[in-house]
């Protein structure tokens, strides 16, 4: 639903409260009159940008985390946890502006609405209530109105495409841009779904010997690599890696994408010290067919979304942002602020080799190098299209 619809089934001391936080000039015992009141203040382009201009980061990073979440609504835990994740570290409310003000300026010279004996004050709980209660005073977050659905949240659906306006003209004027073409770049459209067949191929063609770990001999690994499209180094020894997938551990990234990919979708078996295919494995490599784009990327998606929970936030904004050539150093500073460490993986880190690097490998993406520049990025029409009209689950996966 959108705002207006969401107002109407409001109580009149939410309205009252929101018309408060407006400083809108109404009578506050006037259903009606309040809602009209929020939806001209509210309406107006200045006011929500003053609103985004003072959010703290963590504010951000919450409201951010709800835009892209295919769900209509959510519950009081789940909001709960989603503020404590959006609070990287205790220094967070320290970067803002001492001066930030907790509600919109008026911007007509009016007087507040005025309250109506009934209506209840703000409520002033600390931590991630007090951030909820907040968010519902500005009309971003309402209750449902009926039936078990009274229990859970919702942002309305206007405010949501306002919000992701808003939000990206600010990227936008922090991001910047090569004047010139790289002279060179990579571009690895259409290869990993070559390559997964190819992988397919030479499983069914070979007996490929297996640790106890269940995982695949060096020597194995280099013959398969030496057939794929993309070459790959070799994790260090006693290198930190986890927490993007299941043979992260024992492959390099792309490899271990295509390895889980097959693995999820039931095509290898690692029975018997073995590395086989499975019935439909057989059926599978039998087609001969690459594996669509899209879906290798669904499958990441859902992947690393456990050690990246806003990943669908971050590859839309790095779409958004990747239009045309930009600066892969100007990205990482508008984008790094909303990605969360994950243990010794920094949030460069996390942007360049888990996001970006991935991207790339599945065509989603060039990267070039523009001379006295640096590196530059920007999304294929591949790349742009699925970005754009994906729908999925949004439940990790977790290969065990």
């Amino acid at each position: 639903m959108n705002l207006a619809d969401m107002l109407s089934y409001a109580d009149i001391g939410q309205l009252s409260r929101i018309a408060t936080t407006y400083q809108c000039e109404c009578s506050g015992n006037s259903k009606n009159e309040l809602i009209q009141s929020i939806l001209s203040t509210v309406n107006r382009r200045e006011v929500f940008e003053t609103q985004i201009g003072s959010m703290k980061m963590e504010d951000l990073r919450f409201i951010n985390s709800l835009l892209f979440d295919p769900r209509d609504s959510f519950s009081l835990e789940e909001l709960i946890a989603r503020v404590q994740q959006s609070k990287f570290n205790k220094t967070d409310s320290a970067q803002q502006k001492a001066d930030t003000p907790e509600r919109p300026a008026a911007t007509d010279g009016k007087k507040p609405a005025k309250k109506s004996k009934k209506t209840p004050e703000s409520v002033t709980e600390s931590g991630p209530r007090e951030t909820i209660s907040r968010f519902k005073q500005y009309g971003w977050l309402f209750n449902g109105y009926a039936g078990p659905n009274r229990y859970l949240f919702q942002v309305p659906s206007d405010v949501k495409e306002r919000f992701k306006e808003t939000l990206g003209k600010k990227f936008l004027s922090q991001a910047v841009y090569a004047e010139e073409e790289p002279h060179a770049y990579r571009d690895e459209q259409l290869i990993m779904g070559e390559d997964v067949k190819h992988f397919l191929d030479f499983v069914y063609h070979n007996e490929i010997p297996l640790t106890s770990d269940s995982a695949m001999y060096k020597r194995s690994l280099i013959q398969i690599m030496d057939r794929f499209g993309v070459k790959e180094d070799f994790p260090a020894r006693g290198e930190w890696r986890f927490g993007y997938g299941r043979r992260m551990k024992d492959y390099p990234n792309r490899m271990s994408l295509i390895y889980d990919y097959c693995y999820f979708y039931g095509w290898l078996s690692e029975a018997d010290s073995l590395l086989t295919l499975t019935p439909s494995g057989k059926e599978r490599q039998a087609m001969r067919m690459a594996e669509p784009s899209d879906k290798l990327y669904r499958f990441w998606l859902r992947l690393y979304k456990g050690a990246i929970p806003n990943i669908r936030a971050l590859t839309y904004w790095i779409d958004q942002l990747s239009h045309k050539w930009v600066m892969s150093t100007s990205l990482q500073s508008v984008l790094t602020p909303y990605i969360k460490p994950f243990y010794y993986d920094q949030p460069e880190t996390i942007l360049e080799q888990r996001l970006i690097g991935m991207m790339m490998h599945m065509g989603l993406l060039r990267i070039g190098e523009v001379p006295s520049k640096g590196q530059v990025i920007r999304m294929t029409p591949m790349g742009r299209s699925i970005v754009a009209g994906l729908s999925i689950e949004d439940d990790a996966i977790v290969l065990n």
